[in-house]
């Protein structure tokens, strides 16, 4: 069964195959569709403002500069560790895809979950970082810089505004707001972090002014 909501040349269009599908409005970034694992997956409705944009992304600006994302978003080649952003003590490289270098390679640390105990390494199937090709740096990035880098297609994976309300639930980026034993989470929940990322894109994705 297919549902149409139109509204000034703009249509939201949701599929319902076998999954409870909610047109969930909310007032800060108009409406979006929403499934039952709260992943938002169809074209924003957008309504421009700049007041709203700037405010949500100094939410997103905390979580993104927090260790949970910026380690795996440095200025070198090299990873952070910790809750200090320290540069990884084993040293271990990028490598062209973002899974390592050589022989040592980011999974043979980050296993498909965290490792259990203190200051164990956390885990995902997916660890890595950004590839060679699209470093995506957050380490030293000013509001406005970070802003602006996250929607350049250039800097950004080629993603659209779509592709980065769906990146919101993305497997590592869940893995953030899942760290390990004796790591500190960021400092929204995910919930509150995706809510600010939505209303920051789908109101203009305005940078702040520095």
């Amino acid at each position: 069964m297919k549902t149409f909501f139109s509204k000034k040349n703009i249509k939201l269009r949701t599929f319902f195959e076998g999954t409870l599908v909610i047109l969930a409005s909310v007032s800060a970034f108009g409406m979006v569709a929403q499934n039952n694992k709260g992943m938002y997956s169809t074209v924003p409705v957008v309504k421009k403002d700049s007041i709203a944009s700037v405010k949500a992304f100094g939410d997103v600006y905390k979580v993104l500069m927090s260790p949970r994302c910026l380690n795996c978003h440095p200025a070198g080649d090299i990873p952070l560790q910790g809750d200090d952003s320290h540069v990884h003590q084993m040293f271990p490289k990028r490598g062209p895809d973002g899974k390592g270098l050589y022989a040592m390679k980011c999974s043979n640390c980050h296993q498909d979950e965290n490792t259990p105990g203190l200051h164990m390494p956390p885990g995902n199937p997916k660890w890595h970082l950004p590839p060679a090709d699209m470093k995506m740096v957050f380490e030293g990035k000013s509001p406005y810089q970070l802003a602006k880098q996250l929607m350049n297609k250039k800097e950004n994976g080629n993603k659209t505004v779509e592709d980065l309300i769906k990146h919101a639930d993305d497997e590592l980026v869940l893995a953030g707001f899942n760290p390990a034993d004796g790591l500190k989470k960021p400092p929204l929940t995910h919930k509150e972090f995706k809510k600010a990322w939505i209303t920051w894109l789908t109101t203009g994705a305005y940078a702040p002014a520095k």
